[in-house]
């Protein structure tokens, strides 16, 4: 939760005394206190309507950003880390393995046995002793976990990149004996007929054929990165253009290439916007929904435990993302990376699995689809928190550093096990319509953020200028005493007149 914003700019006025501080300051001590710091200028209508302003403003960002939260403090058993605890078991099941087991005489099986303890051990670390992330439902030490495991697969990562093709290829071999062996691609084009006359029994048989597992994978993927992304047109730009890189991409990948109406109607229209329209309906409900936690046992009742229980695997709390990506060039630019790193893990997806011959119902497949599904909402939560509140938050988060490093490093795996598809030479008109594309997006940038921006000062200074002699003309006219005639200046005042005669 945040503190009031006014309380504290108002303490930061009374906590000056004998000084006066700016204008903001003093107009936000005068609307608490009701009178500005003895000596002080009161601040001027403008200034202080405009400080009003940009008050109710903050406080009604927060308001529509963040929930309310209450919580009784309880902590209880669940809730506390008992590191000594699992540094206990731990020791244990070490002094087991090394007493009382009897080690194997098989070098292959003590290798991976050795492996996986070691990345346990790292786990165990990690759950009670990393660092906390922003979310805490259901538990803190869940999203350690998926912390360590994102140290874990990004070092995998970098032990793939670093053997050779062949090798890191075979190597898939220690984790599935089936891996290692080129597959062929499935093709999704061929007869795209959406009524098939020539079939007499079933002429609908092509939107059968396509109806398989991925179809429910693509409406569950796409209400899960609603929920990273909280924003509609965010999700439907990275759909749409997603679609577009499939028709880029299906020289190089068959795996791409798709009927029209499998592309537009069944993926964007169907699929896609069904999960991002559920998505968005969660989002609605979640923003709404009281966030009143109360320990297990201070409820009476077991109906409300059975519903405690349900609601702590929700969040604790509840921020509404607000992107505003034209709002300055920053956040502008910062929400075209997002954009950009998201496509680019959605094309690792496929070109990962064509490099390393793994097939695409492989458990492997969904295990790193799992994986981005936890780490995800925390990275776009921690690069959230970096765009909008920077000075609370200095630096990119944890998650989120990896995550992109992730997406990096599988691209550069691609890159050196298959160059040869990725510099498939990419068809010319193609090329062209990505051309103009980024052509587009620079020229909007470039007179959004600069020629705009200069054309509005511009403008607000010849208004200045013009407003000030009209100004000063009402001022002098406006006064009690009109300004002294050409005599009265020659002459001076009648008193120094009489000073002098006397």
């Amino acid at each position: 939760m945040t503190k009031p914003e006014s309380k504290k700019g108002s303490a930061a006025a009374i906590d000056a005394p004998g000084r006066c501080g700016s204008a903001a300051a003093a107009s936000a001590n005068e609307q608490v206190n009701g009178a500005v710091e003895p000596g002080c200028p009161e601040p001027s209508p403008p200034v202080r309507a405009r400080v009003m302003k940009q008050t109710s403003r903050e406080s009604l960002h927060r308001r529509n950003t963040e929930c309310e939260v209450y919580d009784d403090g309880t902590n209880t058993f669940f809730w506390r880390a008992h590191t000594v605890t699992v540094l206990f078991i731990l020791t244990c099941a070490l002094v087991y393995v090394t007493l009382l087991e009897e080690t194997p005489q098989d070098t292959a099986y003590n290798t991976k046995r050795g492996i996986v303890a070691s990345i346990l051990v790292f786990l165990c670390f990690g759950v009670t002793q990393a660092k906390d992330g922003p979310f805490t439902r259901p538990h803190p030490a869940y999203w350690r976990f998926w912390l360590c495991v994102t140290v874990v697969y990004e070092l995998f990562l970098i032990f793939i990149l670093f053997q050779t093709v062949h090798d890191g290829r075979q190597f898939m071999k220690y984790i599935d004996p089936k891996l290692g062996v080129p597959l062929p691609e499935r093709d999704y084009g061929g007869n795209c007929l959406i009524y098939d006359p020539g079939n007499s029994t079933d002429p609908f048989h092509n939107i059968w054929d396509k109806m398989d597992g991925f179809v429910p994978a693509h409406f569950l993927g796409w209400y899960i990165k609603t929920l990273m992304i909280r924003d509609w047109w965010m999700c439907m730009i990275i759909s749409v253009m997603f679609e577009f890189l499939e028709y880029s991409l299906e020289h190089q990948l068959p795996n791409f290439s798709e009927c029209w109406w499998d592309h537009w109607i069944m993926d964007v229209l169907v699929c896609n916007s069904l999960g991002i329209y559920c998505g968005m309906k969660t989002l609605a409900w979640l923003s709404m929904k009281p966030y009143q936690w109360q320990g297990l046992w201070n409820i009476p009742t077991y109906k409300g435990k059975i519903k405690r229980i349900a609601f702590q695997f929700t969040p604790y709390s509840w921020v509404k993302f607000e992107w505003k990506p034209a709002s300055n060039l920053r956040r502008w630019l910062a929400v075209l990376g997002i954009i950009f790193m998201f496509l680019l893990a959605e094309l690792n997806t496929f070109y990962l699995k064509f490099v390393l011959w793994m097939p695409p119902e492989h458990y492997l497949v969904l295990l790193r689809l799992v994986f981005f599904v936890n780490v995800g909402g925390v990275a776009m939560r921690e690069i959230y928190d970096f765009m909008d509140h920077p000075k609370f938050h200095k630096k990119l988060g944890q998650q989120a550093w990896l995550v992109s490093t992730i997406t990096v490093t599988e691209f550069l795996i691609v890159v050196k096990y298959d160059p040869n598809t990725i510099m498939l030479p990419i068809p010319f008109f193609i090329t062209q319509c990505w051309l103009l594309g980024i052509f587009l997006i620079f020229i909007w940038t470039l007179w959004r953020f600069f020629i705009r921006d200069i054309t509005l000062r511009y403008k607000e200074t010849r208004r200045r200028k013009q407003e000030a002699p009209a100004a000063d003309r009402d001022c002098s006219q406006g006064n009690g005493s009109t300004a002294p005639s050409g005599r009265s200046k020659l002459n001076g005042s009648s008193d120094a007149l009489r000073h002098r005669k006397v």
